[in-house]
């Protein structure tokens, strides 16, 4: 293994990790009899950290965004099945920022908690499926 690669990897693997916080905490927030929808599509919408693991790990440079749509096409550069199967995932994109301030926040239908969650689910499984076999590399090398 390149020392490069390891550095990759462990950038990749930082990504991942912080994607899946937000992940697990939509999840449990969703499980709660409070309602918490705008906090809940928020650390969906930070699926781009998975998108964003892809890029890193295909050394593909991307802007400083929030907006799935930018990423997904970076995306198709590598794996344009992977990006057209997730296309719509960009539904996510308005509850980055915008979610976090009052005024014009866009405003979740009751139950799209549940939709935001399979949506990031989906782009959790397609990154980790094919980041799989480069994250294990180094473990097969040891």
């Amino acid at each position: 293994m390149k020392p490069h690669d390891a550095g990759v990897r462990d950038l990749v693997r930082q990504w991942l990790d912080k994607a899946s916080a937000d992940f697990s905490a939509a999840e449990y927030l969703c499980g709660q009899k409070q309602q918490f929808g705008a906090i809940i599509a928020f650390h969906c919408q930070q699926a781009e950290k998975f998108l964003k693991a892809f890029l890193v790990r295909h050394q593909i440079e991307f802007p400083k965004t929030h907006d799935l749509a930018k990423l997904l096409h970076n995306v198709a550069t590598v794996d344009p099945a992977m990006a057209n199967l997730l296309s719509d995932a960009d539904q996510l994109t308005p509850f980055g920022v915008e979610t976090r301030y009052p005024g014009d926040a866009p405003e979740l239908l009751p139950g799209g908690e549940y939709a935001a969650i399979e949506m990031t689910r989906r782009v959790r499984s397609a990154v980790t499926g094919s980041l799989e076999s480069f994250l294990h590399a180094a473990d097969s090398q040891a």
